[in-house]
Order: C-alpha cells, then sequence, then structure tokens
C-alpha cells in the first residue's frame, strides 16, 4: 500500500481510539517517524498531510533538513547527546528526550544564543527498562525544579517509550502512568499540557490512555532498513 493509505489508515485508528475514550482525534498529534527513510519518502508523507516529522539521531536531521523541502514541523524523539544538541537546535520544533540536568542546560544555553525558547518534554522511563533511558518517575518533580529557572528552555510536557510486546494492551499501565503522573504534576501547578507516547505497536492503545503525541514510523513507511 502507499505512504498516503497508510496514513489514512494510522489517522482512523487514531480517531477510533479517541472516540472510544470520549476524546476529539484533534487533540493527538501524528508525528511520522523517518529515522533512515530518503527524502524522496518523507516527502510523499507530507504531501499526504504529514505536518510533524520524528527524527532519532541528529545526524539525520542535520542531513535531511535542507533536503526535505517542505513546511513541517521537526521533532527529535531519540537520545541526544549535549555534544549533538547544536546540530538540531536551529531545526526542531521540540525535543521529546530531555532526561538530564546537564543536557537541559545545554539545550538552553544554544537556544539562547538563537534568541529563542525550545519547547521540550521530559523523558520518563515508566517502564524501568535498563535499556530505555529516561527519569524514574519519582525524579521528575525536583528535575522540573532544577530545570525551571533555565531561560531558553520550556518544558511542556512528558514523554515515555513501552516495552515492545506482542500484545499492545500490555502497554496500557506504562501509559496510564504518565498520565497519572502528569495529571499529579498539573495539580502541583506545573504547566505540562503534552503526552508524547505511544508508538506503531501500541498508538491506539497510547491514545485511548491519553497522548497527544504518536510516534509513528512503521506503519506508515513500512519496516526500516537498520543496515543503513
Amino acid at each position: 500500500m502507499s505512504i498516503r493509505t497508510n496514513i489514512g489508515q494510522v489517522r482512523d485508528k487514531i480517531g477510533k481510539a479517541a472516540q472510544r475514550s470520549g476524546r476529539d482525534a484533534s487533540a493527538v498529534t501524528l508525528i511520522a517517524v523517518t529515522k533512515t527513510h530518503e527524502e524522496e519518502a518523507m516527502r510523499e508523507a507530507v504531501d499526504a498531510g504529514i505536518t510533524d516529522i520524528g527524527e532519532n539521531k541528529a545526524q539525520e536531521v542535520r542531513q535531511k533538513y535542507p533536503l526535505l523541502q517542505r513546511d513541517v514541523h521537526w521533532h527529535f524523539i531519540g537520545h541526544l547527546q549535549r555534544n549533538k544538541v547544536k546540530y538540531v537546535i536551529d531545526k526542531v520544533a521540540m525535543i521529546h528526550s530531555v532526561d538530564s540536568l546537564s543536557l537541559a542546560r545545554e539545550i538552553s544555553k544554544r537556544a539562547e544564543r538563537l534568541d529563542r525558547v525550545m519547547p521540550a518534554l521530559v523523558e520518563v522511563n515508566v517502564s524501568g527498562e535498563k535499556s530505555k533511558h529516561g527519569l524514574v518517575p519519582d525524579d521528575v518533580r525536583s528535575f522540573l525544579e532544577e530545570v525551571k529557572d533555565l531561560p531558553g528552555i520550556r518544558f511542556q510536557g512528558l514523554m515515555t517509550m513501552a516495552p515492545y510486546v506482542e500484545d499492545p494492551e500490555q502497554t496500557r499501565p506504562v501509559f496510564r502512568a504518565l498520565r497519572e503522573l502528569q495529571e499529579t504534576l498539573l495539580s502541583q501547578g506545573y504547566q505540562l499540557e503534552v503526552l508524547s507516547m505511544g508508538m506503531t505497536n501500541d498508538f491506539e492503545v497510547a491514545v485511548e490512555e491519553g497522548a497527544t503525541h504518536v510516534r509513528v514510523g512503521t506503519a506508515i513507511f513500512g519496516v526500516r532498513d537498520y543496515n543503513q
């Protein structure tokens, strides 16, 4: 099937999942994850209505940004090293994966030089998997206190990755826990409206649990070539 058809199917599933949870599908931003995919496929997706692109690697953002030639919002969704911030700071609309004070400081410093404030999300390792980055949930509030006065970065929400499992229903406790953490922090006065959670395997469950941003690659572009 074509990328356009795939996007239509994903949007339909988002709409139905939103309806099941009493939400409006317009409250969910679909981020097309373009890791390892060529500019031609990216252009096809944008021409089919995609407005938000997600990349995992700074080098790919750096290479593809001048080539895409489409008006889109770029999201950095992968682990970001401090020495790579300079490659994305002037290109992306949001960084989803901030999990340390040192990284937040570097983003703020670089953004200040460009006279901008970078929207960002706190990455939370809800599942506790050692292979995943992110703060443990109990540390998020103290982290937000540490970064609240940084002038070049503004935290707008939380992000997590659920374990990959055959049955997407098994990811529900992870997404629910992130939403409950968000609700707790909102009640304490933190302005954290964004929940970035859900990928190809589990985005419908994520939407049911309150995701505002889902990061979908394979369901749109097909299986990636990880040898690239």
